[in-house]
Parts: C-alpha cells; structure tokens; sequence
C-alpha cells in the first residue's frame, strides 16, 4: 500500500540521505550542501509556511519524498504550488508513485496554479509532468544567491 504523509523530525536522516541522491543526480543542475539539505528538512518540517515536505511509504518502507513550495504569480494571476522536488529511490520508480503524487497535490492545491521545474535530460519526469497537463515555458531563468555560491 502506498501512502503519502508530512515528514517528520523521525524522517531526518532518510530524508537528508534521499537529497543528497537527488542533487547528484543529473535531475538537478546543483548539488546542494549540507547546509541546504539541514535547512530544507528544517523548513519542510514546520519551519516555514512557504514549504511542505512530503514522505512516500510502500507499505512501512520510505520509499521518496516531495516538497511543495507556495508562491504568488502575477503572470498567471493567482496562488501557485512549486513541485520543488519529487524524489523516488531507484527500484520504485515507474512503478507510478510520482504520478500519485501529482494527483495528491492536484486533490489537496485544487484552485491553485501548479508549477515544476525538470531538467530536458530527465526525459521519464518531463513524459510524466506532460501527461498530467504541465506544458513548457519557454523561460531563461536567472538566480542570484545572497552569499554568491552557485
């Protein structure tokens, strides 16, 4: 049985153990930090109202997480929803979990706009944002970080 739930401080070393997966993977063009990692289970664990972190279970087994940030877009008039993340250990994968997580934000962010981010190498994560509905945009987009590091 697959089930979705709000991380916890008991999902700490999991969670960060799954970040650093992700970030060296080739679905991301940074590789975070220590410190990143620290300070996203912090946010996604109550430390913010501007994020949500999510756990995956299969039966009792973490299998993946997602996270969910909120914003407002101008753009499109209205309250959006950031995929951030949607992480999935290896042997789960296409097994249709991310596709269960779009549907639970879908269910739980109804009026809301939703908006990802995927690398164009990540082609299964664009084939399924692309199925439920995501389209491209076709943006540049810019970063500046406070303390300079990227």
């Amino acid at each position: 049985m697959f089930t979705i739930r709000k991380i916890t401080a008991a999902d700490k070393e999991i969670f960060i153990n799954m970040m650093r997966k992700f970030y060296t993977s080739p679905s991301v063009i940074t590789n975070g930090s220590e410190k990143i990692f620290e300070d996203n289970f912090k946010n996604c664990n109550g430390g913010s109202n501007f994020v949500e972190g999510f756990i995956f279970c299969v039966e009792d087994k973490i299998i993946g997480y997602g996270i969910l940030a909120k914003s407002y877009s101008t753009e499109f008039g209205g309250e959006c929803i950031w995929i951030e993340d949607i992480y999935i250990e290896s042997e789960y994968r296409r097994c249709g979990y991310g596709s269960r997580f779009i549907e639970f934000v879908k269910k739980n962010f109804p009026d809301k706009i939703l908006r990802l981010e995927s690398e164009k190498v990540n082609s299964n994560a664009l084939e399924l944002y692309k199925k439920f509905g995501f389209k491209e945009l076709p943006y540049l987009e810019l970063v500046r970080i406070s303390n300079g590091k990227f």
